[in-house]
């Protein structure tokens, strides 16, 4: 498993934080089970619903696919300094995202997909 491999890998003094997102698999049985006899494992939830954060996954593949995939970095600060020069670079051009659907329709799609999650989520 991905995660015993990490924390055999770990050293035992250091946290190990899990961004997720929010749908159900953290609430199954076993990995409930997992994480209950692996305290070094802290595990963080996206807020439901939350399109913003479609922009901020579209950043960091950009950032892979433009700059860091297929390159190669003798230390971590190289890795920074490509990291910045991409930041940098993309800063000088910025361009603001328009949603195209109304407040009104995207506030409803919500709405809808957290009845189907409820109803999910209470079978």
């Amino acid at each position: 498993m991905f995660l015993c491999k990490i924390n055999q890998s770990t050293p035992k003094d250091k946290d190990i934080h899990i961004i997720c997102d929010n749908y159900a698999t953290h609430k199954h049985p076993k990995v409930k089970s997992w994480l209950r006899y692996h305290k070094c494992f802290r595990v963080h939830f996206t807020p439901t619903s939350a399109s913003w954060l479609n922009m901020v996954e579209r950043f960091f593949r950009e950032l892979i696919d433009k700059q860091l995939r297929r390159g190669v970095f003798s230390s971590v600060k190289d890795l920074q300094a490509s990291v910045m020069a991409f930041i940098e670079k993309h800063n000088k051009a910025p361009a603001a995202y328009i949603w195209a659907k109304s407040a009104t329709d995207i506030l409803e799609k919500v709405k809808r997909g957290r009845e189907k999650l409820n109803k999910l989520q209470t079978v």
